[in-house]
């Protein structure tokens, strides 16, 4: 814990840890040192905090596989030139998703339950036992009286001497064989060297082997002294929900044998999928997650994952690692960073991460540091205070157009002509993750996950199927009202004490006996257990503006509130404090502020502290004009607004540009601020999946700009308010005034002729491991330029004793 001094100062200047990271793909594996060498600086001097090596599919000829002594060699340079620079350098155990390659034989590759239904008549049959795919494995077989699914139950039949024994009946009936069939999935988005079947995620065997043959040489090539984790990508490992030694298992644990019954999953008996699928979620546990973590544990480092979708993570299934993950946008639903960011409140994980950025405004090179700022607020929102940027795509220096990129995701590269305002994007959010690891979060409203619910249904996915009993009314309404909350599952309840519940939802009646139990113990302390969600908001406080929402931590003597506005309008609310301090993300500085309205532009945010001293401080803005007049620009003179895609010569360029002008200032009192407005609301593009994050806002700045004033650089305008103190290199009179402005690379992406040529040719000869995503919309309503004149505005404050720092 600490106290809000310290946290105060802290935030004007934090240190290095909270430094949002990148996943870093490497292509092929085909990489130069020398090219590590230079990204790896250019991502140190930008401000970023480390990388997350992560290996993928070729966009070249590869000389050096995955996994070969030239590959590993290659990482230990990385790790080692990484901590020279003072970044975290964290290791993908496996190249693509989820874990697997050519190390991993058939007995070892994942399962499932593969059913054969077909009717026959009253004789008896002997069937073989027949092997339709390698590997096929005969578990059970059934027979039931009647036809047409009409059997209301089975009785099993023998199976002997290759031969599934069928005996005489009475009419017509209906046969099913069930069989343990390998899921034939392999490795996605492999690199060479690579490929192979996806791991039985609830076998032993399997994770060790993958463990000796893959994660082994890659933790020792890097050295694990010089690694901050060794990591797990999200679970798909699509059907698994088989293994050879579930049967076994389920008897040890649910107490009844499976076999005979197994032919209940395909009925409306609730009972035995529960059970099933909550073995399978133990099994995923115990034989996958918790090897994992003691492997990693032995060599000293943390194991971090994305425990969610397949197989049926539970919210408590992280308890197995040391770091957790989510990913997905959201913070009125229930995205993944929610089922992680809950699992790190109820197992006291300080630090939660989210893969950021996935899908920003596709494709590749459009996201803008707005869209990114935006973003990444919904992540903090959703109880995030660790920002895995999604991503860093390697590509050699000198590359023809623009090179190398990731098949759908950000490339938050050097690469981008607004990196120059880089370093401010990244400062701005390292200062809000350190800020949000400070103390404890304040959640007093419990979720419950309908796990039995979710099982019955026969979805190995439990996150996305309780995201959908749940719904979307049910968080948005607390999130709404200010409040925060946890989901809460069946093996949680262990480590939350009834009396500091608060206030439990519980959004079904199938509950176990024990944790109905504790529901009890909780109303016994004092709390308040909702079973119907309709009366939620009778417990609930009144809602906030729409679009602005809370995250409430708690310090060793006081409270730090992170506020932001999520839409495209100003919104104002009143903080029901008497004074209070408004802490700038951007810059670190400190305002008073009294029992007022708070304002926030578009996607703005701020921090406030309650205090209980201080004078709030009195800002009056006085308007001195527009900056209008002729700009210099590209070698002419133009007049404001100027867009640079007018110019069929500039439709394809990215890159910057230098508007000029003298600026002339009167005698004045106060804070010169040089104003290009809030921009205005602005349409959702079509072609965007629900997914692809996007700030739906017309910015006047396309896309960021740095003020220069007099030779001196004032700052960088990328985000509302678009606005710049300029007093420190300003003067009365004549000024010469540079605002450079910086687009994106989509133009430069929709004009780029080299990038399907080089995807044709790693197909032929890799085959075809991916698909670039949405380039057809490259250019789809980019602008760039400078779209209205700025106004000058003199700011005046004072304060009776409050602080201004």
């Amino acid at each position: 814990m600490a106290t809000v001094h310290d946290v105060r100062r802290g935030f004007a200047a934090p240190p290095g840890h909270g430094r949002v990271m990148m996943r870093w793909w490497w292509f092929g594996p085909a990489v130069d040192r020398r090219e590590l060498e230079r990204q790896l600086t250019a991502m140190a001097a930008a401000g970023l905090g480390g990388v997350e090596a992560a290996f993928v599919y070729p966009m070249s000829a590869v000389d050096a596989p995955f996994g070969s002594e030239k590959f590993l060699q290659d990482v230990g340079f990385a790790a080692r030139t990484a901590r020279a620079l003072g970044l975290r350098f964290d290791l993908t155990l496996g190249s693509g998703w989820s874990f697997g390659g050519g190390h991993i034989p058939p007995e070892l590759a994942a399962r499932r339950l593969s059913w054969d239904r077909r009717e026959i008549g009253a004789e008896a049959y002997d069937v073989p036992v027949a092997e339709a795919w390698p590997g096929d494995q005969v578990v059970a077989a059934f027979v039931g009286d009647g036809s047409a699914g009409v059997p209301s139950t089975y009785d099993e039949v023998a199976i002997s001497n290759g031969m599934i024994r069928v005996p005489t009946g009475n009419g017509p009936r209906e046969v099913l064989i069930a069989t343990s069939r390998l899921t034939g999935q392999n490795v996605k988005r492999a690199a060479a060297g690579a490929e192979g079947p996806v791991l039985d995620h609830y076998s032993v065997a399997a994770a060790e082997e993958h463990l000796r043959s893959v994660a082994h040489p890659l933790l020792s090539a890097a050295t694990p002294e010089l690694v901050g984790s060794v990591f797990c990508d999200s679970l798909e490992v699509y059907q698994a929900d088989w293994t050879p030694s579930l049967p076994v298992e389920f008897e040890r644990r649910r107490g009844y044998d499976l076999r005979p019954r197994l032919w209940e999953l395909l009925t409306d008996s609730e009972q035995v999928r529960i059970d099933f699928y909550r073995t399978l979620s133990e099994l995923y546990e115990e034989n996958f997650l918790a090897v994992v973590r003691r492997w990693a544990a032995g060599r000293g480092v943390p194991f971090r994952i994305q425990s969610y979708g397949e197989p049926p993570a539970t919210v408590s299934s992280y308890r197995h690692a040391d770091l957790f993950e989510g990913e997905g946008w959201g913070w009125t639903r229930l995205p993944e960073t929610r089922w992680a960011s809950s699992a790190a409140s109820l197992y006291g994980r300080p630090v939660v991460s989210a893969e950021a950025w996935t899908w920003v405004h596709s494709p590749s090179f459009r996201a803008t540091p707005l869209d990114l700022k935006g973003e990444a607020h919904e992540h903090f929102l959703s109880g995030v205070n660790q920002l895995m940027g999604h991503g860093w795509p390697y590509s050699p220096s000198g590359e023809p157009g623009l090179g190398w990129i990731f098949y759908a995701a950000g490339a938050l590269d050097d690469r981008n002509p607004w990196w120059p305002v880089a370093p401010d994007l990244f400062g701005y959010l390292h200062r809000l993750s350190w800020l949000l690891q400070q103390g404890t979060p304040v959640r007093p409203v419990k979720v419950y996950v309908p796990a039995s619910d979710a099982y019955a249904t026969g979805s190995l996915n439990l996150y996305r199927t309780a995201r959908r009993l749940i719904g979307d009314d049910l968080p948005r309404m607390i999130r709404e009202s200010g409040l925060d909350f946890d989901l809460i599952d069946d093996d949680a309840i262990a480590v939350v004490d009834p009396a500091a519940a608060g206030l439990v939802v519980v959004p079904t009646t199938n509950v176990p006996a024990e944790t109905r139990r504790w529901l009890e113990a909780v109303v016994a302390a004092g709390g308040v257990v909702v079973d119907d969600p309709a009366e939620l908001a009778d417990h609930l406080p009144e809602r906030l503006p729409d679009d602005v929402g809370i995250v409430h931590r708690r310090l060793d003597d006081g409270d730090v509130y992170f506020v932001a506005n999520t839409g495209n309008r100003t919104r104002t609310f009143t903080l029901d404090v008497p004074t209070a301090e408004r802490w700038d993300p951007g810059t670190g500085s400190t305002t008073v502020i009294g029992p007022a309205e708070v304002t926030l532009a578009p996607y703005e945010a701020a921090v406030l502290v309650p205090v209980s001293t201080g004078d709030a401080e009195q800002v009056v803005d006085v308007p001195l004009g527009v900056v209008d007049g002729s700009w210099r620009v590209f070698g002419d003179s133009v007049r404001l607004p100027h867009r640079w895609e007018d110019d069929p010569a500039r439709a394809a360029y990215s890159g910057s540009a230098s508007y000029e002008l003298e600026l002339d200032l009167p005698e004045y009192d106060g804070r010169v601020m040089l104003d290009f407005g809030d921009g205005s609301p602005a349409e959702r593009s079509a072609h965007l999946p629900a997914h692809s994050y996007h700030a739906l806002l017309e910015p006047p700045v396309g896309v960021a700009a740095e003020v220069w004033v007099n030779d001196v650089r004032c700052g960088a305008v990328w985000a509302p308010p678009y606005r710049v103190d300029i007093t420190e290199a300003a003067k009365p009179g004549a000024n010469a005034l540079r605002v450079v402005v910086h687009n994106t690379a989509a133009n430069a992406l929709s004009a780029d002729e080299h990038l399907a040529p080089l995807v044709e040719s790693v197909t032929a000869r890799y085959g075809r491991r991916f698909d670039l995503q949405d380039l057809e919309h490259a250019a789809d309503s980019v602008s760039s330029g400078l779209f209205r004149p700025p106004a000058l505005i003199l700011r005046r404050s004072g304060s009776g004793g409050g602080r201004s720092a």
